[in-house]
């Protein structure tokens, strides 16, 4: 499931879809709970799977797994293909409409979710100990 992830640009939608998809699995592996009201059989809620799942959701491992690429990519060589690709200003006309979101700005929606809005990401990356720790406080940082 997470193979590659560290690259993908994700929208809110696909974000979202995603979430479903991982309640979806989770009501399937927990099973029915018996409702004390009622007497019967109901699913559990998005709240009760976070009580029971403790772990992160897929949505922080993703975003978390592309902070780690991102500062695997800033230590490269520049000569390294990995380093064009990402850098590399492409040529042509873009689409009419909204412009697509991009990986990089995806690494600064990251970092403003965990109220690090000033900081320059790629300043961050030479420092490994501050930016592993910007990784984990990703993964951890909990978001309704």
């Amino acid at each position: 499931m997470f193979y590659g992830c560290g690259t993908w640009s994700l929208t809110l939608k696909e974000e979202r879809r995603l979430r479903v998809f991982e309640n979806r699995v989770l009501r399937r592996i927990f099973g029915l709970k018996k409702d004390e009201v009622t007497g019967g059989w109901r699913k559990l809620h998005s709240e009760e799977l976070d009580d029971l799942y403790c772990s992160p959701n897929i949505v922080r491992v993703i975003k978390s797994r592309r902070m780690r690429w991102a500062g695997h990519v800033e230590h490269m060589e520049e000569r390294r293909y990995y380093t064009e690709f990402w850098w590399e200003k492409s040529e042509g006309k873009r689409p009419l409409g909204r412009a697509r979101r991009r990986w990089e700005n995806n690494i600064k929606m990251d970092l403003h979710e965990v109220e690090c809005r000033s900081m320059d990401w790629i300043e961050v990356t030479q420092d490994r100990d501050t930016w592993r720790a910007f990784v984990d406080s990703v993964m951890n940082h909990r978001v309704p």
